[in-house]
């Protein structure tokens, strides 16, 4: 199997995470700063090179009701332009609660959007075994 790169985007911060090859358990990696879609775009695709990711998962922050508000759209913009720039897949995921979730975890605050990546990354790994 090959590793998954997730990414937690956010205004200021992106937060990546990567899976172990047999895809079981996720890690925080590191956070990125935004620049812009296209800057952003090449270092997500550059660090999933690195990684050696087979597919890249992108949290959507879904609202309450399961629609798309305002950062959800940002998130969205994201995946379509990193789909348009990689053959590498290129997944949604509803990434709701993550963050507060990541907040309950050990670790230091500026690793915050990491650890939310990873909570993202566990939920959907998890769901692929259910």
């Amino acid at each position: 199997m090959s590793r998954i790169l997730a990414i937690d985007p956010g205004d200021v911060r992106i937060g990546l995470a990567v899976s172990d090859p047999t895809r079981t358990l996720a890690r925080p990696l590191r956070t990125l700063q935004h620049r812009s879609r296209r800057e952003d775009v090449k270092q997500i695709l550059r660090i999933a090179q690195e990684q050696e990711a087979s597919m890249i998962l992108v949290g959507i922050p879904y609202d309450m009701d399961g629609k798309a508000g305002p950062q959800a759209r940002k998130a969205l913009r994201l995946l379509k332009a990193l789909g348009a720039a990689t053959e590498i897949p290129v997944v949604p995921w509803d990434e709701s609660g993550s963050t507060a979730e990541a907040i309950r975890l050990p670790g230091a605050r500026a690793e915050l959007d990491a650890r939310a990546a990873a909570v993202i990354l566990q939920d959907y790994l998890d769901a692929q075994t259910a």
